[in-house]
């Protein structure tokens, strides 16, 4: 059987294609290449020597905003909305599988916040804690309690970006999940409770396990979609930014590769993050395949 000939249709799909390989990886290793750049070199080709002079620069600080502090802040609201998006959307899967009254309304207001823009969501709720911080400083001149006296506002990393960033990663969650339980087994629950198994055992078990690698997906899902959330936070953080918010800021005040290389190690963080739980689902998949073998 001989090979079909490419039809000029092929090459121009081909041509299409590598142009949008380039257009999406394109920047990311420019931004890579430039963030090497020598002591004098500048934002722009021609490369002015190869160092990696400005990633000392950046772990020395670079003088103008607390970018290490701003990473820190970014990942620890990474991994809190993480965990919650986890939780949330696991149990909420769980509860959508039976019919109760208001289902349809209720995942209508769950996702709706999907197709609001990300700067309309930022907006309201920064005004709705500005609106509670006047409220709580109304209180406190009608009461004169002291211990309301010394409020300066209740907007911050856990409280209003926290609720800022779910809106962005749970409907994500509960559209995976949801899909997730739409073709999970049963029988795998029931075969559990005529052994003998509580539910709570058959969640632990039995779910959990088989639903593993979903829920590192969802996991995945909620750490990177916060870690770079950027119009969501902009109204909603309060005093201090993460770090999206301060490489924002940093485009119109840094003029060297300085900026690169913090681009280059957001970047490697990413990819980090990724192979992790890419590494995880493979362990959660093969061990499932162990357990299988054993009981077979």
């Amino acid at each position: 059987m001989t090979d079909r000939p490419r039809t000029p249709a092929f090459y121009a799909l081909a041509a299409f294609f590598a142009l949008f390989v380039a257009f999406l990886y394109g920047p990311t290793l420019t931004i890579l290449v430039l963030s090497f750049q020598g002591p004098q070199g500048g934002l722009t080709f021609p490369m002015n020597g190869v160092s990696t002079h400005w990633f000392g620069k950046l772990w020395a600080g670079s003088g103008i905003v607390d970018i290490w502090g701003a990473l820190w802040r970014s990942l620890r609201l990474g991994l809190v909305v993480m965990g919650l998006t986890v939780g949330i959307a696991f149990f909420a899967g769980l509860a959508f599988r039976k019919r109760f009254a208001g289902e349809g309304a209720l995942f209508t207001v769950a996702v709706a916040s999907l197709i609001v823009p990300s700067i309309v969501v930022s907006l309201g709720i920064g005004l709705e804690f500005r609106l509670l911080d006047d409220a709580v400083k109304w209180l406190a001149a009608e009461t004169g309690w002291g211990w309301l006296q010394e409020h300066g506002t209740l907007m911050g990393l856990y409280t209003s970006a926290l609720g800022a960033h779910l809106t962005w990663t749970l409907p994500f969650g509960l559209l995976i999940m949801f899909a997730v339980f739409n073709r999970f087994d049963p029988a795998y629950e029931e075969a559990a409770r005529d052994l003998g198994a509580t539910g709570a055992q058959t969640l632990r078990h039995v779910v959990v396990p088989i639903l593993g690698p979903s829920l590192v997906g969802v996991a995945l899902f909620g750490f990177t979609l916060s870690f770079d959330e950027l119009a969501r936070t902009s109204q909603a953080i309060g005093g201090r930014n993460t770090l999206p918010l301060e490489l924002q800021g940093l485009t119109t005040t840094v003029t060297t590769p300085e900026i690169y290389a913090l681009g280059t190690l957001t970047t490697g963080l990413s990819l980090a993050v990724i192979a992790a739980a890419l590494g995880a689902s493979l362990y959660l998949q093969r061990r499932r395949a162990r357990r299988g073998l054993r009981l077979g």
